[in-house]
Order: structure tokens, then C-alpha cells, then sequence
């Protein structure tokens, strides 16, 4: 990880971490690696002389999460690391051996250290930058492992046997619990307006003032980080510097917990606005605003309410960056019957007519008193990049209770959004008769690309985020500092949580234009 300026700090690691160092300094890293080794995937894991397959000491067993602790190397799984901290004084730290990182014992997370980082990086460098010939002689180093991890071992050599990537393509490595910040980076960076404005310059990081108040500029990091992405490194890159000018806008999230990928997401595109709205003076509201956020991911809502009795309605305009979705999974007899929604269901049911309770009466204009309506919204206008969050997690107020929908969602790559426009909605519902829209764009394309998914596996306290990107027509998946071709299966069979459509003009474009970049860089 390179150096930045003086004026960026690191946050302060856990006590328990501070401790460590203080009292060891850099000894335990420094025999660490020794022992840190670059699988044929380019991931750097622990390797222990002691034994081929790395086994628990408690429990013997050698499935799931081990760990291996900073002071004596014993290993442990995640069900007996807590047991043997606690057995043992100081033995706080340990590493997780499949993933090289850091991790806490007593407070039962992920923690990041930059010093660490920076031994990781620097195996894996050295690790990635042979060629083909030193892979295949750290995977025939790998035979003599028992036959399935020989087979895992050939079957990823298959995998990375394709090392040239299209550019773009390149782990973030996770600093303790980053997961849903590195899939939504992914996705972020590989939308087509948002990745060409800053490979454009279009904000210069040489000429904006780093900080306005007491805040790092997100958007200075943000370029950093797609230059860092389209620079054809392929090691992982280390997400610090944006983690922390992130943490500066959003300080009501800064911490190592794990975070909602979709908050996430909102949260930086506001921070997008917010900068920009500064440096342009603009008042503007959402709907308006020029800002690189708004215009890569804004559309138009529209709110139809209905009188009962009279039939007048009232019509409103919203703008939004998302479109969130319910499973349809009490109303759909299909979902019941097989177990799977789809996409087309969920869009249906945002667009459909509402009946509002009767305890929601709304002050009826025509009428003049209190009447029951209906309600109903329908899509004015597109984005260029449309984002479709679906609601995955179920929060009760009155039981105090959460809960994760692991309901399966159909969901298409090439998708139509005309009929959800406020064009066929209102013409449906009068019976298709001919309307004038004053706000309906009819330059924008209904036809969209999927180019991103992100997909969530886990239970609600305990999950994981990774991002399926569609490249040349070509599937892959990033999980944090690794990233392999899948095949779309694989794709289709995820918990989606975030789709990430283009419309399919720009699609084709972007995938034109990093066709070339990548024969050039080739040359």
C-alpha cells in the first residue's frame, strides 16, 4: 500500500491489538512471514511447517475458519479460539490462516493494521508477479497434499490460468469486516458514467482542496482508488485511505462491525452530492442536480393517489438512486409453490395499486374532506444506471425481531423496464388511452444489462458480501482480495441482495471502450 500524505491517519486498531504491539512490537509479524504463502489464485495464506493439513488443536478438526495464534502458533477453529485466549494471558491475536487477516479473539472480529497489511501486500506481490512457470511449480510443490487438496489445488491453477483479466479486475482486501464495502466498490467502480468521469479526470485530485471543514474529500479517494483499479496492478489493493475519508462523512457507521451493503451504498453516493454540491455552489434539489451520483444513478418516481369516491388524483414526483423491492412472497401463489420469486413478480408488485387502510385517510382536494385512496407508483423516468435493492431483511417492531428472507429470486441479465414506466401504467389503467407525460424522457432506453450483482450468503448477524461482475461477456466473482471466472449458474443460484443494470446502449459501449484499453495495455 503506498504512502499517502501526513494528514491521513490510521484509525485506532482495538485495545487488545494496541497491547500486543506494545508489548511485541513487530516480532510475531516478522516470523509470520516466514510462514506466509501465494496459493496458485493469487490469495496469500499461513502456511505451517508443522503440519501439511493445519488442524484445531482442541477439537482436531480442520474444516471452516482456523486460526493460528500471534504468540505460539497454536491453531484453533472459530468455536475454540475464544477457549484458548482464555487459557491462555495474552494470547489475543491470531490470524486467520485461509485469509491472512487479522483477528481479534476476545472481541470476536476482524481487525486492520497497516503494518500488517503492509507484509501481506508485499508476499503477495512477490507471490503474483512470477508467471506461469512459478505457479506450476508451487502447485506441483502442492502434490504431496492428500488427493482432494490436490484436486482443489489443479482446479485452481484452471481457474487463474487466464491471468490477463480484463482491466479493472482487482481484489480489495478486507480491513476487518469490509465486505459490504468492498462488493459495493465493485459495483460502483464498474458503472460505466461513474468509472469514465474520474478515468476522465473530471474531478482532478491535484487541484481540489483535500479538505473542507475537518473532512477528507471522498471524492479525491474515490478517484484514487479507480486509478489504483484501472492501473492493470493486479495484486489486491488495500481500500484504507477511502475507508477513512468514508468514515469522516459517515462517522454514525465508523467502526470494524459489519454493515449494511445497501446503506453503504446510498451513503457514498450522498457524499458524492454533498462534495460536488460544494465546489458547484449548487442549490439544487436532488432531481436537478448535475453531480456525477445523480447523474449516473438518478430516476424519477411517481405517486399517483386516488379518491374512492370521486376518482380525482393527486399526483407527486420524487426523485431516487434505487428502487427497493419486496420479495413477492405472500402474495405470489407461485413463490409458495416453488420457493422463488422473480424479478418481474417484484416489479409488479412496486407498481401495483394500493389500498390504503382506513386509518390513512387522505385529505381529498375534490371532495374536500377526509376520503379512503388508493395509491400507486410507476417509473417517470430511468437512470442510466439502474439500481434495484431487494429487501432481504425483514425488521419487526412490535415482535423486536429480524430476520433474513432467504427466499430465491429469478432474476433476468437483459431486462425491459416499460412496463413499469408511468406511461403504460397510466395508460393501463385508462384503458390504454393516449397521454401527454411531461416528465416522461422519451430519450432514455427502457432496455437494460445487468453489469453487477451483489449477493449476500449467511444468516442476518453473521453473513457475507460478494459482487458478481459481467465483463466481456464474462462472469466473475469478487470476494474481497480474490476474484475467479464463474460461470452465470452461479450467478443465478446467489442471494441476490443488489442488481446493477445499464441501459443497454452504454452497456455495449463501455464494454467497446475496455476491449481497447485492454488490447492497448497488452501491446
Amino acid at each position: 500500500m503506498c504512502l499517502r500524505s501526513s494528514s491521513y491517519t490510521s484509525p485506532k486498531p482495538c485495545k487488545h491489538l494496541a497491547d500486543y504491539k506494545l508489548r511485541h512490537a513487530f516480532n510475531g509479524y516478522d516470523s509470520l512471514q516466514n510462514c506466509l504463502k501465494t496459493t496458485p489464485i493469487g490469495r496469500t495464506r499461513v502456511d505451517n511447517h508443522n503440519t501439511k493439513i493445519p488442524r484445531c488443536n482442541f477439537c482436531n478438526g480442520y474444516q471452516g475458519r482456523l486460526y493460528i495464534c500471534l504468540m505460539c502458533s497454536s491453531i484453533s477453529c472459530s468455536t475454540h479460539i475464544l477457549l484458548h485466549t482464555q487459557s491462555k494471558s495474552g494470547h489475543d491475536v491470531a490470524i486467520d490462516i485461509e485469509r491472512s487477516e487479522l483477528y481479534c479473539c476476545l472481541c470476536c472480529d476482524q481487525v486492520y493494521d497497516p503494518d500488517f497489511d503492509k507484509v501481506v501486500v508485499s508476499e503477495q506481490i512477490k507471490g503474483s508477479c512470477p508467471g506461469r512457470s512459478n505457479k506450476r511449480r508451487r502447485l506441483d510443490s502442492g502434490m504431496e497434499l492428500d488427493l482432494k487438496k490436490s484436486k482443489q489445488l489443479i482446479a485452481m491453477r484452471d481457474g487463474r490460468a487466464k491471468s490477463c483479466y480484463p482491466l479493472g479486475l482487482r481484489g480489495l482486501n478486507n480491513l476487518g469486516n469490509t465486505c459490504f464495502m468492498n462488493s459495493v466498490l465493485q459495483a460502483l467502480l464498474h458503472a460505466p458514467p461513474l468509472r469514465n468521469y474520474f478515468l476522465s479526470d473530471h474531478h482532478n485530485r491535484d487541484e481540489c482542496k483535500r479538505r473542507y471543514g475537518e473532512k477528507l474529500c471522498l471524492l479525491c479517494e474515490i478517484g484514487a482508488l479507480v486509478s489504483a483499479m484501472f492501473s492493470g496492478d493486479r495484486s489486491p489493493y488495500s481500500p484504507a485511505q477511502f475507508l477513512y475519508s468514508w468514515w469522516q462523512h459517515s462517522s454514525n457507521l465508523a467502526s470494524y462491525e459489519e454493515q449494511d451493503a445497501h446503506e453503504f451504498f446510498i451513503s457514498v453516493l450522498d457524499g458524492i452530492h454533498e462534495k460536488e454540491s460544494k465546489v458547484r455552489n449548487s442549490s439544487k434539489d436532488d432531481g436537478d442536480c448535475q453531480c456525477i451520483a445523480h447523474r449516473a444513478f438518478s430516476g424519477l418516481l411517481r405517486s399517483d393517489v386516488t379518491c374512492t369516491i370521486c376518482g380525482f388524483t393527486s399526483t407527486t414526483y420524487d426523485p431516487c438512486v434505487d428502487i427497493s423491492l419486496n420479495l413477492d412472497t405472500v402474495n405470489s401463489s407461485a413463490a409458495e409453490k416453488t420457493g422463488l420469486s422473480t424479478l418481474s413478480g417484484c416489479l409488479n408488485l412496486f407498481t401495483r395499486a394500493e389500498r390504503l387502510g382506513s386509518d390513512s385517510k387522505l385529505h381529498c382536494q375534490n371532495c374536500q374532506e377526509l376520503r379512503d385512496t388508493s395509491k400507486q407508483l410507476s417509473i417517470s423516468r430511468l437512470p442510466l444506471v439502474l439500481c434495484l435493492h431487494i429487501k432481504r431483511f425483514e425488521h419487526s417492531l412490535i415482535r423486536k425481531t429480524s430476520r433474513k428472507i432467504d427466499q430465491y429470486l429469478q432474476f433476468p441479465f437483459a431486462l425491459d423496464m416499460t412496463p413499469y414506466l408511468s406511461s403504460s401504467i397510466v395508460r393501463s389503467r385508462f384503458g390504454n388511452r393516449i397521454f401527454a407525460f411531461e416528465c416522461e424522457n422519451t430519450d432514455s432506453s427502457a432496455e437494460y444489462e445487468i453489469f453487477a450483482v451483489i449477493a449476500h450468503s449467511g444468516m442476518l448477524e453473521s453473513g457475507h458480501y460478494v459482487t458478481y461482475l459481467h465483463v466481456n461477456n464474462q462472469w466473475y466473482k469478487c470476494d474481497d482480495a480474490w476474484i475467479c471466472e464463474v460461470d452465470e449458474g452461479i450467478v443465478r443460484a446467489s442471494q441476490c441482495y443488489m442488481l446493477f443494470y445499464v441501459q443497454k446502449l452504454l452497456y455495449y459501449k463501455a464494454n467497446k471502450d475496455l476491449s481497447c484499453n485492454a488490447s492497448v495495455e497488452s501491446r
